[in-house]
């Protein structure tokens, strides 16, 4: 999450990302959140990074908005600019080259809130359902963001969509995702591999002080065997 009281400057709010990123060696990383207005990208000088993203009409203001920061020599290397689609302030993708002419679609989304209006999750999931569909049924698809949603572990249910290693009890934006999941034939690999919650668990809410686990990394079961871990 960028820090929406820099407003429209993402060359301030992300460099600490990108230094941190560059720590960890990691190439590619999905930011919800990002309060920049309209489509664009910026490269973070002194960091070896881009930023990619996709925001609200400047008319409409900071309210969310979705990106990507990319190591420059991959963005350079695949000419990703022109690879990259905002939808819209909640959901962007990316189409990258992969060995042997095949290609990888990353989603990255910030799904409606548990206190949202029905309609409007149901429009954020028409949209994600829409952007899966017209993505070639060859690329490995990767869906990754904050989709605000309590998935639980039963894995008895819901076989072949989630694992047993999950935690917390499933609400109602869980259903509205593990249905998803079923209907696209998707798996949430978070809760695939077992590992201390503390490693799996991302946001405290702010009254019970309780750790949950809200933020997936979705695949297609066909391509459960390329992730290495969650």
């Amino acid at each position: 999450m960028l820090d929406k009281n820099d407003n429209n400057r993402p060359e301030c709010c992300s460099a600490l990302i990108a230094l941190e990123l560059s720590r960890l060696d990691i190439n590619i990383t999905a930011l919800s959140k990002v309060h920049v207005t309209g489509v664009g990208n910026l490269q973070k000088h002194g960091t070896g990074y881009t930023l990619f993203w996709s925001g609200n009409p400047a008319v409409e203001g900071h309210f969310s908005g979705v990106g990507f920061l990319v190591r420059t020599s991959i963005a350079i290397a695949s000419t990703l600019e022109s690879l990259l689609t905002g939808y819209s302030d909640h959901i962007m993708s990316m189409h990258l080259p992969l060995r042997n002419k095949k290609f990888a679609t990353l989603l990255n989304m910030y799904a409606s809130t548990l206190q949202s209006e029905p309609t409007e999750k149901d429009r954020f999931y028409s949209e994600l359902r829409y952007v899966l569909w017209y993505t070639p049924a060859a690329d490995k698809v990767i869906i990754l963001g904050d989709f605000n949603a309590r998935v639980s572990w039963d894995a008895v249910a819901w076989r072949g969509m989630l694992g047993r290693h999950g935690i917390d009890n499933c609400n109602k934006n869980g259903h509205l995702l593990l249905e998803f999941c079923m209907e696209l034939q998707l798996i949430i690999t978070n809760t695939i591999f077992q590992q201390k919650d503390r490693l799996k668990t991302i946001w405290r809410h702010p009254r019970s002080r309780h750790w949950h686990l809200i933020d997936y990394i979705l695949v297609c079961q066909r391509d459960r065997r390329d992730v290495l871990h969650t």
